[in-house]
């Protein structure tokens, strides 16, 4: 009888044995973003490899642009317009396709033929669709410059304070603001590597993963005066020259950060638990910037229009990048 008592607690404890025994074999989990991150730098994905002629301006081919002056197209191109159907439908460039932005990868796998020209109301959402393009293979595919507000005059949108916009892009909000101001760029920091996990291993199947999530949550900006208001809610980078950084002024406690890059560790500077701000002249350039670090893990925003929205007079002065306003391009509504 105590035999088969032995035997019984045996076959009892069997399968905690079991259960214990798969337990410890279990691999720890990874960090996905360290073999993103090698993958990255590996097929030349880092950022200041991927923001090079990502812009075209909406000139003639005879002016150096792509456009044909005469039908008002460009040939050179599929066009992706992103804005909502109902803008689309009220007139857009012929031959443009429209394309919600979540889609814009999926959708370019049928039109290899070209390069891709991306096209929304201002530049900006159209920067998170190019840089979500170049990392999924399309290298050469573009933003057109001021989207539809640079095309014609009837899309001059938030860009002019008359547009019916409550908040003109084109400002001065930040003039004579003590939270705008010329001190020198405080030292950046270093900060641990953002921490998340993925249903895979595969570098190319992990990047193809974060740009299809971060194309679903859409693109959003933060506000300049809500910002100006309270820059210590956020750490914000200017992504410009340091020369420009103590000319035009910036946040108060904003760093300056000319070039954002895995090389060298430079997105160390970026801390992932905060909420972080980056800004530009215009929010086109900034745009494209934002989505690779959010594809990289970074909980990532642009300020809407850049410092054309702060100190539009000082760098249309100066000739830096400000919007220009709007050619004469036809559009059509079929």
């Amino acid at each position: 009888m105590k035999k088969l008592i032995n035997i019984a607690l045996l076959l009892a404890l069997m399968p905690v044995l079991f259960l214990t025994s798969c337990k410890d074999e279990e691999p720890d989990a990874v960090n996905a973003y360290t073999t993103l991150k090698s993958y990255m730098v590996a097929n030349a994905l880092d950022l200041p490899d991927l923001a090079k002629n990502w812009i075209i301006d909406p000139k003639s081919v005879a002016m150096g642009g792509g456009i044909d002056s005469v039908n008002s197209t460009l040939p050179g191109y599929h066009v992706f317009d992103i804005r909502p159907a109902t803008d689309y439908a009220a007139g857009h460039i012929k031959n443009a396709i429209n394309v919600a932005l979540k889609d814009v990868v999926t959708t370019a796998a049928s039109y290899t033929d070209k390069p891709i020209c991306v096209v929304c109301f201002t530049g900006q959402t159209a920067g998170q669709a190019v840089m979500a393009l170049r990392l999924s293979g399309f290298a050469n595919a573009v933003v057109l410059k001021w989207g539809m507000a640079g095309w014609n005059a009837t899309y001059k949108g938030p860009w002019v304070s008359n547009s019916g916009y409550e908040d003109p892009a084109n400002g001065n909000i930040a003039v004579g603001n003590a939270n705008w101001v010329t001190t020198a760029a405080p030292a950046v920091g270093s900060f641990a590597e953002p921490v998340w996990t993925s249903t895979s291993t595969d570098g190319a199947a992990i990047l193809k993963e974060r740009v299809q999530a971060v194309l679903d949550a859409g693109f959003t900006t933060a506000t300049a005066a809500d910002v100006l208001a309270a820059p210590a809610n956020y750490q914000i980078m200017n992504y410009w020259s340091n020369e420009n950084y103590l000319k035009f002024g910036h946040f108060t406690g904003a760093f300056n950060m000319p070039t954002i890059a895995l090389a060298g560790d430079l997105v160390k500077a970026f801390d992932p638990a905060k909420e972080e701000l980056v800004y530009c002249y215009t929010g086109q350039t900034s745009s494209i910037a934002t989505f690779w670090l959010n594809v990289l893990g970074y909980k990532t925003k642009g300020i809407a229009f850049g410092a054309n929205r702060l100190v539009y007079d000082q760098l249309k002065a100066a000739s830096q990048p400000v919007y220009k306003g709007p050619k004469k391009w036809a559009v059509v509504t079929k």
